[in-house]
């Protein structure tokens, strides 16, 4: 019965991993290893659709499970994380990595990463010493803060903040602030994790000083400030400063922290960037202050925390701190950085900033030699035009840069031609926008990530041939 069932009949005619490994090794350049994985993951997925859709599901033949395997093995050599271009116009885009390190950090991890190094070694006294007590020194000095630590994001500053001064107890936090940012992060999640308790207050838009000091109680561990990442509220609205909360948890013994999820120490107000420097809470009354290294900061990822000597001693002796601890390779491009802020070169060293702080006038020229490429490239429809940027990473969400970009119309899908920019070699990474492409050279780091651009876009003229891209016009 089973040999004449007609599922298992179709079954077998699917050629088997080895044979279609060894076709595709006759053609294709790819590893032992790559081949024979790919080779079982799509003779899997057809066996897998026979079961599913039954006898009628159709068996391709060797030369298309060939062609698949080849893909595969293809996408499973390539390094990852892959090295993309930024056409966007979003400075601390998340999905692409957050902030470009400058080439000095990067020399730096380089440096680091090749070698031994005095990580954990006092070389004076031949004892061991502390990884993180260099960097926490330029902080120091940055800030103007007692005490500083290192942890590997701000989420992990947050968790071991809440674990180490309120666990088992309340943390009062406004309705407006439990926020959720990417990667389904959410400020209750983490007050879970951490064995404190959430004690909610006020409203969505409105929350007033009464509303804190009614939560107040015996069980009460901490007063938090969280700082809306990535959207604002408007209208009828109303939150406690963190100046008031600071008088207050300072009449009732109780620390107030303030999480400001992306943090710089360069002064950006006066190129019209209302964001203070990070250590700006610490004037204000706050405890301790939280941020992100790979944000505004423009360093690696790391979650930075800053204020009083006694309270940052006890999160460093609390036993997550190790579980949440950076490594080499993050001190050593946070050192560089902090150095190269404190030497007053991180307007012209750090790419972030290097970006935001694009006038309209270099952008315009920037964006007419991109232009003039496309067009040589065969693409005559484009057109330089006001295209405003954001900052992105959770950093300033409601702040438009003024800038200007590309524009580029396509007489096929729009959505098409961005799909094979992104699959090129590298990838570009463009918005679409009203039906058109556009192209965005705050992003684009150099002339040479201009000419990829180009180079992509002529990659893509030149396979109209073959069918493979919209007709450019």
């Amino acid at each position: 019965m089973e040999a004449s069932n007609p599922v298992n009949a179709q079954l077998r005619r699917i050629p088997a991993v080895d044979r279609v490994v060894n076709a595709t090794a006759q053609d294709c350049s790819c590893a032992p290893w790559s081949l024979r994985q790919a080779a079982r993951e799509v003779v899997d997925s057809v066996r897998q659709d026979v079961r599913a859709r039954g006898p009628d599901a159709p068996v391709p033949g060797l030369e298309t499970l060939v062609e698949r395997t080849r893909v595969r093995a293809q996408e499973l050599e390539r390094p990852a994380p892959r090295g993309v271009l930024n056409a966007t116009g979003v400075v601390l885009h998340t999905n692409l990595g957050r902030a470009p390190l400058a080439s000095g950090a990067a020399s730096a991890v380089a440096t680091a990463s090749r070698g031994y190094s005095d990580l954990e070694l006092d070389l004076a006294g031949g004892r061991r010493g502390s990884r993180l007590e260099r960097v926490n020194e330029l902080l120091v000095v940055l800030s103007g803060a007692e005490e500083a630590h290192v942890l590997n994001n701000n989420a992990a500053a947050l968790l071991l903040a809440v674990d180490t001064l309120a666990a088992g107890r309340e943390v009062i936090v406004s309705r407006g602030e439990l926020i959720e940012i990417g990667g389904s992060f959410r400020i209750p999640e983490i007050m879970a994790a951490s064995r404190a308790h959430l004690r909610e207050i006020g409203t969505t838009n409105r929350t007033h000083l009464e509303d804190y000091q009614r939560a107040l109680g015996p069980e009460t561990g901490m007063l938090l400030k969280v700082h809306r990442s990535n959207f604002e509220i408007r209208g009828f609205t109303r939150e406690v400063s963190l100046e008031q909360l600071a008088e207050l948890g300072a009449a009732h013994g109780l620390p107030v922290v303030e999480d400001r999820g992306s943090g710089t120490f360069v002064n950006l107000e006066p190129y019209g960037i209302p964001e203070r420097e990070a250590h700006g809470g610490l004037r204000e009354g706050a405890d301790l202050v939280l941020f992100s290294g790979d944000k505004l900061l423009g360093g690696p990822q790391a979650g930075i925390v800053l204020g009083r000597a006694e309270l940052v001693r006890r999160m460093k002796s609390n036993p997550l701190a190790r579980a949440l601890r950076v490594d080499k390779l993050t001190v050593a491009a946070l050192h560089w950085t902090l150095r190269c802020i404190l030497d007053g070169r991180a307007r012209e060293e750090l790419p972030v900033l290097r970006m935001i702080l694009r006038t309209e006038e270099q952008l315009r020229e920037r964006a007419e030699r991109l232009a003039g490429g496309l067009r040589a490239a065969g693409f005559l429809k484009v057109s330089v035009d006001s295209i405003p940027s954001r900052i992105g990473g959770g950093a300033l969400p409601d702040l438009e840069l003024p800038g200007v970009g590309v524009r580029v119309e396509a007489e096929g899908s729009v959505d098409a031609l961005a799909l094979q920019l992104r699959q090129g070699e590298p990838p570009v990474l463009a918005r679409v926008h009203r039906g058109a492409l556009l192209l965005d050279p705050r992003t684009l780091e150099d002339e040479e990530e201009i000419h990829g651009v180009v180079a992509a876009f002529a990659a893509l003229s030149r396979g109209e041939k073959r069918g493979r891209a919209p007709r450019p016009r």
